[in-house]
């Protein structure tokens, strides 16, 4: 859609490869193709939390209108995982902040700054459960429709300690590939623009090593900004000897 289709039109003559790329300018659902299918759809549609801002449904369009039978897509699987974190000074930095704000109560505004995902790096050490793979995309057979889930999630405290947050973050592959290629946006994994999105829960949960966080993970898309999303987190701890019990839920505007 950008004017830098111009110089990608300089850069094809440049290197003489005008008989064989067609470069079209425009969105793909308006655009008229000069052919009536294609054996190969490549695009880099993901966005922050796999789904927010995304490009998927685009993509989706053109695999129904012009992949051949049989036709290749990259990347066509991507995964969203999450984990429970420590994460107590910054959250006490961004959500205490407003406790007091040079001697003022803003403390309204807390509700607003819990509402709001962080998209931000995690180091790995923060992790205090395993993670857990939530929802899977495959390119091939998903409709747009799917892209709205609720989906049910166990985190395993891998050591006695509190979470403060969840996390998201996701797995792209390319199995068509000769050799399948994978890459992770997570916090083990080398750093990308993507980073992970934090989820703060209103209370801090105390778990002990072996003891699991259960819920449900529900997102989709705004009803006005289809790019946008809604996303609700419930979650509920409770120990073997009911010592322990917590629960709540959050609703978060991406």
């Amino acid at each position: 859609m950008s004017t830098i289709i111009d110089k990608a039109k300089e850069i094809v003559e440049r290197n003489g490869m005008t008989s064989k790329i067609t470069l079209l300018q425009g969105k793909m659902e308006e655009i008229k193709m000069p052919f009536p299918q294609v054996d190969i759809i490549i695009s880099e549609w993901m966005g922050y939390f796999l789904l927010y801002e995304s490009m998927l449904d685009t993509v989706l369009y053109a695999r129904d209108h012009y992949l051949a039978k049989d036709g290749k897509i990259f990347p066509d699987k991507a995964t969203i995982h999450m984990a429970g974190i420590e994460d107590g000074d910054y959250k006490d930095e961004k959500i205490g902040f407003w406790d007091n704000v040079y001697g003022f109560d803003f403390t309204p505004l807390k509700d607003t700054a819990l509402a709001e995902p962080l998209v931000d790096t995690v180091e790995l050490k923060a992790c205090v459960t395993d993670p857990c793979k939530v929802f899977e995309i495959d390119l091939y057979t998903i409709n747009a429709e799917d892209l709205a889930f609720r989906a049910p999630f166990s985190l395993k405290a891998r050591r006695s300690d509190f979470i403060h947050a969840l996390i998201a973050w996701f797995d792209i592959e390319f199995t068509a590939c000769h050799k399948p290629i994978r890459f992770s946006t997570g916090p083990h994994s080398k750093y990308t623009h993507w980073k992970q999105t934090v989820f703060y829960l209103r209370e801090v949960l105390t778990v002990e090593d072996g003891e699991c966080v259960t819920g449900f993970l529900a997102s989709k898309p705004n009803a006005k900004k289809k790019r946008d999303l809604d996303i609700s987190l419930k979650y509920e701890l409770q120990t073997s000897d009911d010592s322990r019990f917590a629960a709540g839920g959050l609703d978060f505007k991406m």
